[in-house]
């Protein structure tokens, strides 16, 4: 029987729109996990992408620690965590607990919109879920970045 594996997203405020418009590109993708997030970041993925999301708290208020524990207790294969770098944020020791759990347990996070695209174009994201899995072939070329764009000497554009 296949496996449904788990995802977290997490977005910063100031990544909220990169995600909605990531999300809205891979739904298909992404609605192949059950989706895990903080939660604001899980009612955007629910009320503009329309994607089945349990939601966790806020990342000021623990959701961040909550999706960390998750993965410390093995229910999260990957985490997509779209991080603005040039912004403070006071819960900065939650988002550091996350990372080094997700490197404890050997968990990959994805941190931009490039990094995601490896994630969800990696057969091995997918391994367990059966022959039915939709994996994502070409990349996305969502906001210029991604899989799909060409790099590189040959680069036709």
């Amino acid at each position: 029987m296949p496996v449904r594996p788990s995802l977290a997203v997490i977005a910063h405020d100031g990544k909220k729109t990169d995600l909605v418009a990531y999300a809205t590109y891979n739904r298909e993708v992404l609605a192949q996990f059950d989706l895990y997030a903080t939660a604001t970041t899980g009612r955007l993925l629910a009320e503009k992408v329309g994607l089945d999301v349990v939601t966790k708290l806020s990342g000021p208020l623990g959701g961040d620690a909550q999706i960390a524990a998750m993965v410390a207790e093995g229910k999260i294969r990957a985490v997509l965590f779209f991080v603005d770098p040039l912004s403070a944020h006071p819960h900065d020791p939650d988002i550091r607990t996350l990372l080094r759990v997700c490197n404890v347990h050997n968990v990959p996070i994805a941190t931009t919109l490039a990094a995601a695209d490896l994630f969800l174009t990696s057969p091995l994201l997918y391994v367990g879920m059966g022959e039915e899995a939709d994996v994502l072939e070409a990349g996305t070329e969502v906001l210029g970045v991604g899989a799909a764009q060409r790099r590189g000497p040959n680069r036709t554009s």
